[in-house]
């Protein structure tokens, strides 16, 4: 397959970025490169191969060409064909770093945040998608006027390769049903749950709901719910001087007793104790 791999200990360097139209036939020239190629087809049609693999880019697709392998035309590209591409190095990760794992915890002091993630080596349904309309953005900031760009380029190539390699963890309509419910769930988590709220915002029955979420994350929507409450007190309790009965209000508590038992039962400790030993990271 000769995958690209994207980590997020290093990032790409790009040394070409730009938008060609083909205004006559031509066979994709015969040649080993030092550095991976990123092509995106707008209109048209292109053939390339690699390796002796033969690939059809068609609109609307894009397909990564990994650095020294063969890479050559076996059958024209029309004229009139238009795509973007990318030339760009990037290094292979460390045996020590993890594949990517998607988790929603929140950041702590100290933890190992580099992973890595597969690119695909061909995507297709791009037409009119962000991934499209970021490549088009890259393409016209390469060649806009900003004297920074060569200390910019690099990070927003790494985004946009990211935007890739991510892509797989959501579906057409951008969120499973259990991703909308959790994602409802942590913009309403200053308030008390509320199963009444739910049915109308997603026009289910809660029985169903639960059930679905129940499968997907293994604790239930409640659960989910008062996790992410507390640690949004954790933080506030870590970050802010606002005293505890302050946090329990902006958290949608009117009992501070109650939010102090919710919060020992999630951490085993007090808020005053939880704050005091948050020193200890100073």
């Amino acid at each position: 397959m000769n995958e690209i791999i994207l980590s997020s200990a290093s990032q790409p360097v790009v040394c070409a970025c730009d938008f060609l139209a083909a205004y006559e036939p031509f066979c994709h020239i015969d040649r080993v490169l030092e550095f991976n190629d990123l092509l995106y087809v707008v209109e048209g049609v292109m053939y390339v191969s690699e390796e002796g693999t033969d690939y059809e880019i068609n609109e609307g697709e894009l397909l990564f060409l990994k650095h020294h392998k063969r890479h050559y035309g076996v059958k024209d590209t029309p004229r009139g064909t238009k795509w973007y591409y990318a030339h760009f190095y990037l290094d292979e990760p460390d045996e020590s770093v993890p594949a990517f794992v998607p988790d929603a915890e929140p950041l702590v002091l100290n933890q190992p945040l580099a992973s890595y993630e597969i690119l695909p080596k061909k995507m297709s349904g791009l037409k009119d998608s962000h991934i499209e309309r970021r490549f088009s953005e890259l393409v016209d900031y390469c060649h806009n006027g900003d004297e920074l760009k060569r200390m910019r380029i690099n990070g927003m190539f790494y985004s946009f390769l990211a935007d890739i390699a991510l892509a797989k963890y959501m579906d057409k309509n951008d969120y499973s049903l259990s991703r909308r419910i959790r994602s409802w769930l942590e913009k309403h988590y200053a308030e008390p749950f509320s199963a009444e709220k739910l049915e109308k915002e997603f026009f289910l029955s809660y029985k169903r709901m639960a059930a679905v979420f129940k499968q997907e994350y293994n604790v239930t929507m409640q659960q989910y719910h008062n996790a992410h409450r507390m640690k949004a007190a954790a933080n506030l309790l870590r970050s802010t001087l606002l005293p505890v009965g302050d946090i329990a209000s902006r958290l949608g508590f009117e009992d501070r007793l109650y939010f102090s038992r919710c919060f020992h039962a999630f951490s085993g400790v007090s808020p005053k104790e939880y704050r005091f030993s948050a020193k200890s990271d100073y």
